[in-house]
């Protein structure tokens, strides 16, 4: 299918600037749901991608979904003419923000401070001895004679 240059470069930047596209499965909608390309273009630009190995693609209740592979990124950027610093968004880290709520440490307190020790101190205290040793009468359902 011929796609003009300027289409075909809003998909790659939109593919790029994400590191993923979705695309629903109308092959007659006018435009497509997030770009100002005809939603057949995207789709069949994408089918292009996919089978150079430049994107994966998943379909999914009448919706297709493609994300880039790392061979993708190396090709889109060299069509776009990007430098290595620009990563698509799937790619870059997340900084915490320092306001967060601090993770719960379930072994010891908010500090990292080892437990307390107080409930193994109660079950010491009210359990059996340590030279306790029950006695069961029968076995697990069979008889042992």
């Amino acid at each position: 299918m011929l796609v003009s240059k300027q289409n075909r470069k809003v998909i790659y930047e939109a593919l790029f600037k994400d590191g993923a596209l979705c695309a629903p499965k109308d092959y007659n909608a006018p435009k497509h749901t997030e770009l100002e390309v005809p939603n057949l273009e995207v789709i069949k630009i994408m089918q292009s991608l996919t089978s150079k190995g430049l994107v994966k693609t998943q379909f999914s209740w009448q919706w297709y979904y493609y994300t880039l592979t790392d061979e993708g990124i190396d090709y889109l950027r060299e069509y776009l003419h990007l430098p290595q610093e620009i990563v698509p968004a799937t790619l870059k880290k997340t900084a915490r923000p320092a306001s967060a709520a601090p993770r719960r440490n379930f072994g010891g307190d908010r500090e990292g401070r080892a437990p307390r020790g107080d409930r193994d101190n109660y079950r010491r205290k009210e359990g059996a001895s340590g030279d306790f040793k029950p006695e069961f009468r029968g076995g697990l359902g069979r008889n042992r004679e």
